[in-house]
């Protein structure tokens, strides 16, 4: 799920998630899972996403970044 969820937001990051159904079949889950994964990128992580009609992609609003990745201190 964390994989998943991490996909998601480098989607998102890359404005590249298109439609619900669109992502969902990239990520290889379910319409439902997308989702319930937006939820907990929005809940848990506090990140404000939104979703472009026009443009038929999520996105985050405002300046910020969102990465599950351990980045090793230089």
């Amino acid at each position: 799920m964390i994989i998943k969820i991490q996909q998601l937001i480098e989607a998102i990051h890359a404005g590249d998630t298109g439609t619900p159904k669109d992502i969902s079949t990239k990520l290889g889950v379910s319409e439902r899972m997308v989702y319930k994964y937006i939820e907990i990128i929005k809940v848990e992580f506090k990140a404000p996403i939104r979703y472009n009609k026009v443009a038929k992609t999520y996105f985050f609003e405002g300046i910020g970044k969102l990465d599950l990745r351990w980045q090793k201190k230089k």
